[in-house]
């Protein structure tokens, strides 16, 4: 029988792919203060040289984490530390924004045939739960709000890449508690942020140069999620009775130009620059599912405006102004 949020029982084992990644170190902070966790397994090879999750101090609650140095394709490892897990959280994948589109072996290795062999491993295994973060650009290039229903079309090596791992995750469903959350682009502070993110790289260059880059027009949307709401959501649905199935992810379809403008509120001598104005690029929004996400979280309305104040009072010092 599966666990209640919020039930004594405290022996949950939780197994993490890229678990000392962006995502995985917000993930994780969640994940060793609950009660019902009692073990968090961090698997990651540091491929991008990710040890900013070693630094901030002792964890509170660290007894309960235990980091794994391994590769996502090595199945002998995977399969050694899957024994005894109750939950596999698969966070690992090549993520290179925003050349998303070059070097399809780069993605292929990672986030299709690492995947794999993560899924031939929990077919032998006895984990009651698998959670796999996908992303929306499985869904290419879309004017209409994309539902789950909409019939993924890729348009770049990464989505193709993520979209064969989703093929791959899928015959878990009859095996155990399986979902498949197709997230917007994750932004927001903490101590493994990552920069090349478009939010982040904005905030960031906003910041210390009062200048931005807009590649094309700026008409382009994309969907975009806070790095404590995805967390939030992750750490819930290990232990909510959710349907098991396939989720859209998200708390807002934003143009590149509508971020322009809040940034543009905080720091009103922001300068931004126009690299291939002529092009109207890749957009894609998405129709968050909004039961599912209500579902996981404490349902606070996110102000764009504000997260991006907070990050910015992280940030140690800000632009000159003395010329």
């Amino acid at each position: 029988m599966w666990f209640a949020h919020g039930s004594n029982q405290k022996d949950v084992r939780v197994f993490i792919t890229g678990g000392a990644g962006y995502i995985g170190a917000g993930l994780v902070d969640q994940l060793v203060s609950r009660p019902e966790i009692n073990k968090v397994i961090v698997y990651d090879n540091l491929s991008r040289d990710n040890y900013s999750f070693f630094l901030g101090g002792v964890l509170k609650n660290a007894h309960k984490l235990r980091f794994v140095e391994g590769d996502i394709l090595d199945s002998r490892k995977l399969r050694k530390h899957l024994t005894g897990v109750d939950v596999v959280i698969h966070l690992a994948a090549k993520v290179t924004t925003p050349f998303a589109n070059i070097d399809s072996h780069f993605y292929e290795q990672v986030n299709h045939w690492g995947t794999a062999e993560l899924v031939y491993a929990l077919e032998e295994s006895k984990v009651k739960r698998m959670i796999y973060l996908s992303t929306t650009s499985v869904y290419g290039r879309s004017k209409e709000l994309a539902t789950e229903e909409k019939v993924p079309n890729p348009r770049t090596f990464y989505g193709i890449s993520k979209l064969r791992a989703e093929e791959h995750v899928k015959r878990l469903f009859d095996k155990m508690q399986t979902y498949i959350i197709r997230c917007g682009n994750v932004y927001g502070y903490n101590k493994t942020v990552r920069f090349d993110s478009v939010i982040n790289r904005f905030v960031f260059n906003a910041n210390y140069q009062r200048r931005i880059s807009i590649n094309g027009n700026g008409t382009q949307a994309r969907a975009f999620i806070h790095i404590d709401t995805i967390s939030e959501i992750l750490a819930n649905l290990i232990s909510t009775q959710a349907d098991p199935g396939i989720y859209n992810v998200a708390t807002n379809n934003l143009r590149i130009l509508e971020l322009v403008d809040v940034l543009k509120g905080i720091f009103p001598d922001l300068e931004f620059m126009f690299v291939n104005q002529h092009l109207n690029l890749r957009g894609i929004r998405i129709q968050p599912n909004q039961a599912f996400i209500s579902q996981l979280t404490a349902g606070q309305p996110t102000n764009l405006e504000q997260e991006l104040k907070e990050f910015i009072e992280k940030l140690p010092f800000g632009a000159r102004t003395d010329g």
